[in-house]
């Protein structure tokens, strides 16, 4: 049994899905390896908390007093980011903690042998600010110059007190590169295969699934539901959508669903219809095409990077050709051997994979 504590700094921790998943699995493996792991984080949910410990991974929860409610995680992370961003409150909590094997945060910077780039915040709150309420808006407008400047000057910070720099992307790595900063390396997230896969051999195909959260284009998909394709959408942030978007005859929105469920409405769905805002790497596709579905989605960022035209998915240069595609693919489908391209894409995200690349940097630095 190896003894080795191995420190993960991570971000506010209020499930674990999304950007925490990275470090969590990272976590959950080389525990299951023999390490001692201990997870830190500004903020655990007690749910959470109790999954990780079950895990049998150690957790530090800094318990950073906040004003914003446990259940919109946006703003709880934009308050928690702001603490750090003024004060360094959070590294300052977590000073006997570091220096951290990993660091997978923007809302702890502190010393780190690795640090995991996710995107920059000044840029996913330029991207996706057009799709927020008129109050948030507003107050970005007046806040932009001051929080672009604290922003990059923090990252500068973090990658000063970081060792070796990695992006969970190329066009994520590019969004670093115009601070003028060096990524290292690229090692994509993970997606946990045995969770992801096929619910069913015989697809009903009769919907279109899609995701409803910040950084989606809600206009876009009312468009295409006003024009007769019926959505089934999931997510969980129901203040940023816009009540006639929920009011569509022909959009189901099914809120927040259980991973089992997930798998169910990817495998069952026609495609999966994906119009963002600003995506450093995107989980929604990669589940979906997991699941032997394709995508219909932009091809740029994140997602422009693994959906390939035509094979497991398709990509739109705009928002009109993304309508257009979608209800021709209602009307028309589309050869079944791209259920099969989906799932043979899918593969070079798997949850082994990404383990092995950590592995192998780990033990670069002699830090296993």
């Amino acid at each position: 049994m190896i003894h080795l504590s191995l420190h993960i700094l991570c971000d506010i921790i209020t499930s674990l899905e999304g950007s925490v998943r990275p470090a969590i699995y990272l976590a959950e493996d080389l525990t299951n390896m023999g390490y001692s792991v201990i997870i830190v984080s500004p903020v655990i949910l007690p749910k959470a908390e109790i999954e990780i410990k079950k895990m049998g991974i150690k957790t530090v929860n800094l318990n950073i007093k906040h004003f914003s409610s446990d259940s919109d995680s946006s703003l709880l992370w934009f308050e928690t980011w702001i603490y750090e961003a003024l004060f360094n409150l959070n590294s300052r909590r977590a000073k006997n903690e570091i220096p951290a094997a990993v660091n997978f945060s923007h809302l702890i910077l502190a010393p780190s042998i690795f640090w995991y780039l996710q995107g920059p915040p000044s840029i996913a709150l330029r991207d996706i600010s057009g799709q927020l309420p008129l109050g948030f808006r507003l107050t970005y407008r007046l806040l932009k110059p001051i929080i672009e400047h604290i922003d990059e000057k923090k990252i500068r910070r973090a990658y000063n007190l970081s060792s070796f720099v990695i992006a969970n992307s190329k066009f994520c790595a590019s969004m670093y590169s115009k601070f003028g900063l060096e990524v290292h390396d690229i090692v994509y997230p993970p997606l946990d295969r045995k969770v992801f896969h096929p619910s069913t051999e015989n697809p009903s195909g009769d919907y279109v699934l899609t995701y409803f959260g910040k950084e989606t284009k809600f206009l876009v998909v009312k468009r295409i539901a006003d024009l007769g394709v019926k959505i089934k959408a999931f997510g969980s942030k129901t203040s940023l959508i816009d009540k006639s978007v929920l009011k569509n005859p022909n959009i189901e929105f099914l809120g927040r669903i259980s991973t089992e469920n997930l798998v169910d409405a990817y495998s069952n769905a026609l495609f999966t219809l994906f119009p963002f805002t600003h995506e450093p790497f995107g989980y929604i596709p990669i589940e979906s095409m997991a699941c032997g579905t394709p995508v219909l989605t932009y091809g740029m960022q994140g997602p422009g990077e693994y959906v390939t035209d035509g094979e497991c998915g398709w990509l739109s240069k705009d928002d009109d050709d993304m309508i257009e595609k979608a209800v021709n693919l209602w009307k028309n489908g589309y050869p079944s051997e791209m259920r099969r391209h989906c799932l043979e894409a899918s593969k070079i995200f798997d949850r082994n994979i990404y383990i092995k690349r950590w592995l192998r940097l780990l033990d670069s630095f002699d830090v296993i």
